[in-house]
């Protein structure tokens, strides 16, 4: 498992790992793959960023990741040649502002449902230009251009080409009007958030793979993306759930998160040494997988 200082671009231009990925996945050469991290760290991030994935989620909306943590692991992650990427805790300019300037490779925002709020993310993700006269996205970013292998100037100059903009569909709203956030000029993927989409079609979160409805809204997505000539991408939780969606279409799935990761390999451990030191008495009762309350 390597470790060692690496490049997490692919050229003098500062295009980046995860923009590299994105368009092999795209001519159909394996997805676009990463991890996602929920707990805060350093050396957490430089451990998992080893692993050889594209990108390195940094999930300040549901994990326990703060401002301060957000910068340590985005540096952990770029310095070991892999693209990092923060999601943000809700759509608000100054959270992305604090995203960029840390030397996030992309941003992931969650709940877009509307056009006007793309549009709206767009602006605050764009430095002005001629190309971009409605950005908003002020000029002080002192420390992202070190994620790029990039001078300040060179940052400045190409940021808005290499910086990527992703919007989440997890709602019932959000996919009626995906067609319309997907055609928004400065969104570079949709990205399916399927435990909220779920909840807000009134089902319960994690049995979304199994209801017809979930499914029928995600593949509307992924069409919408396409027609538009957008990336697509999909949360997963382990290999054959990313395999999967990336079959369907998608260019951008995870293999997993940390927390999963730990809780799934720690219980099956617990199970079978508990089924290891069980006793004839016990295996004769039935006991020997008994699972503690706070696990079921």
């Amino acid at each position: 498992m390597p470790n060692q200082i690496a490049s997490p671009v692919v050229d003098a231009t500062g295009k980046t790992r995860l923009q590299d990925a994105l368009e092999r996945a795209r001519r159909g050469e394996g997805p676009c793959v990463g991890q996602w991290l929920e707990f805060p760290g350093y050396s957490l991030a430089r451990t998992v960023a080893a692993l050889g994935e594209d990108w390195v989620l940094v999930d300040t909306e549901h994990g326990n990741i703060d401002d301060n943590e957000m910068y340590l692991q985005v540096g952990a992650i770029s310095s070991s040649g892999v693209s990092p990427i923060v999601r943000i805790p809700a759509s608000e300019p100054w959270m992305m502002k604090r995203a960029l300037d840390c030397g996030a490779h992309a941003i992931m925002v969650p709940m877009c449902e509307t056009a006007e709020q793309a549009q709206a993310i767009v602006r605050a993700c764009k430095y002005p230009s001629k190309r971009w006269p409605q950005g908003i996205r002020g000029a002080g970013a002192m420390y992202a251009s070190a994620a790029f292998n990039q001078s300040g100037r060179d940052y400045l100059l190409t940021a808005n080409t290499n910086v990527l903009v992703c919007v989440q569909i997890e709602s019932r709203l959000a996919v009626e009007n995906v067609e319309a956030i997907a055609a928004v000029d400065g969104i570079d993927m949709l990205f399916i958030g399927p435990n909220d989409l779920a909840s807000s079609m009134g089902y319960v979160a994690f049995d979304h793979a199994s209801i017809p409805e979930v499914q029928e809204a995600s593949a509307r997505v992924l069409k919408a993306g396409l027609d538009a000539g957008k990336y697509v991408g999909h949360f997963a939780l382990g290999a054959e759930a990313a395999a999967a969606r990336y079959k369907q279409g998608f260019h951008f799935v995870n293999c997993g998160a940390d927390i999963s990761a730990i809780t799934t390999w720690m219980a099956n451990e617990m199970d079978k040494l508990k089924s290891l030191a069980a006793s004839p008495e016990d295996i004769a009762l039935g006991r020997e997988h008994n699972t503690p309350p706070y696990r079921q």
